[in-house]
């Protein structure tokens, strides 16, 4: 059992990247699906599958390289089961210079820290991703 869905398939991700895998499956949850797709939305993975039916659903994430580095080489989990951390639209500020993003729950949806700087929203901080 899973107690932190969101900081398992980012350890995934990092790992997976880190031995050159294609890509990885994991359990399928909205959540996790639309995390996903808002990475898939800032260029960190490259493509975003769901697979199965009812019981048995599986998401695939395809990983994306540069150069020969995985794109992902790190995150850092914001938000936790037992502390939550929220961020005003003033609280937004670049991750690693610019080269990172943050990813926000909001009730816009799940963004990340520019498009919730745009649309004047804030939310749930749940990562940093580099």
């Amino acid at each position: 059992m899973v107690i932190d869905p969101i900081g398992d398939m980012l350890a995934q991700i990092r790992n997976a990247g880190a031995v050159r895998k294609d890509s990885i499956t994991l359990p399928y949850s909205k959540l996790r699906f639309a995390v996903a797709s808002a990475l898939l939305k800032s260029g960190y993975v490259r493509i975003v599958t769901k697979k199965g039916k009812k019981v048995v659903r599986l998401m695939e994430i395809g990983l994306l390289y540069t150069d020969g580095k995985p794109r992902v080489t790190g995150a850092e989990r914001i938000s936790r089961c037992s502390r939550r951390v929220y961020y005003g639209v003033k609280d937004i500020k670049p991750v690693r210079h610019g080269y990172g993003m943050l990813m926000l729950s909001t009730p816009a949806g799940i963004l990340s820290g520019d498009e919730a700087k745009k649309l004047k929203v804030g939310g749930e901080a749940l990562f940093k991703i580099w």
